[in-house]
């Protein structure tokens, strides 16, 4: 019998806007193919933009995505998703999303985006940001990540720490938080 726990992967959603520049989704598509490396799943919106980039980068490096779609159609998603959930739910769909998360980063946006930052950080979830929103009155929205290697490495440990807070077995002694 083996002493090791098989752990599910780390689950990390990507939001950002639809409408990036060409900075912002090649960061995206660098952010995602790094998570994929890493052996996270991607959660995302399921649409264009940085959803699109990200998903884009994470299939690269053979990763896994998931887009959780706003209307009721799974073709709707863009190319790169590999499980689409189609919510029929439109803009609540950013809770959902949200709530498949142990950790969120930011890439750009817009409202939409600044929505579900306030929807993880009601939920106790680390969010990462590239340039993205920060700050609102003396209230800091994400912790800012220099680049996406940066950004990726917080994530993973705060999923990580947020599995330990909530009785996972990865911060127990002799279980590796690296994915099998």
């Amino acid at each position: 019998m083996s002493d090791r726990y098989d752990l599910p992967p780390i689950r990390i959603a990507v939001c950002g806007t639809s409408q990036p520049d060409a900075g912002t989704w090649a960061l995206a598509e660098e952010v995602g193919r790094r998570l994929a490396q890493a052996g996270a799943i991607v959660y995302c919106g399921g649409l264009g933009g940085v959803m699109e980039a990200v998903c884009r980068g994470a299939r690269a490096a053979q990763g896994l995505t998931v887009g959780v779609l706003p209307g009721a159609e799974a073709a709707m998603a863009n190319p790169y998703v590999v499980v689409p959930v189609p919510t029929g739910c439109g803009e609540a769909r950013n809770a959902m999303l949200i709530r498949c998360a142990e950790a969120v980063i930011a890439i750009g946006g817009g409202w939409g985006t600044l929505s579900e930052i306030a929807l993880a950080r009601r939920a106790g979830l680390m969010v990462i940001g590239l340039r993205t929103w920060e700050q609102a009155d003396s209230v800091t929205l994400v912790e800012r990540a220099g680049d996406a290697a940066e950004a990726v490495a917080r994530a993973l440990e705060a999923a990580r720490q947020h599995r330990g807070s909530h009785g996972s077995a990865v911060h127990q002694p002799g279980i590796s938080p690296e994915p099998v």
